[in-house]
């Protein structure tokens, strides 16, 4: 099983308050991310792609269980 299809999984088990935590933690070690790689380069700069990759689908999510509630 991928790593993605665990983390959707995952996503949705949680309720909105925990899914807003996850999206604001993400957003911060997203902008500390970039900001490194900013001054020196990255080993591996695809994790940023996968990052932000991983915010789009919290916000999804996110979108999904308020067009429910």
């Amino acid at each position: 099983m991928s790593k993605k299809s665990d983390f959707v999984k995952s996503i949705h088990g949680m309720n909105e308050g925990d899914l807003k935590a996850r999206l604001e933690e993400d957003k911060l070690r997203l902008k500390k991310l970039e900001f490194a790689h900013a001054i020196s380069p990255l080993e591996n700069p695809m994790t940023i792609r996968g990052l932000r990759k991983d915010i789009a689908r919290l916000k999804t999510e996110l979108k999904l269980k308020k067009d429910l509630a």
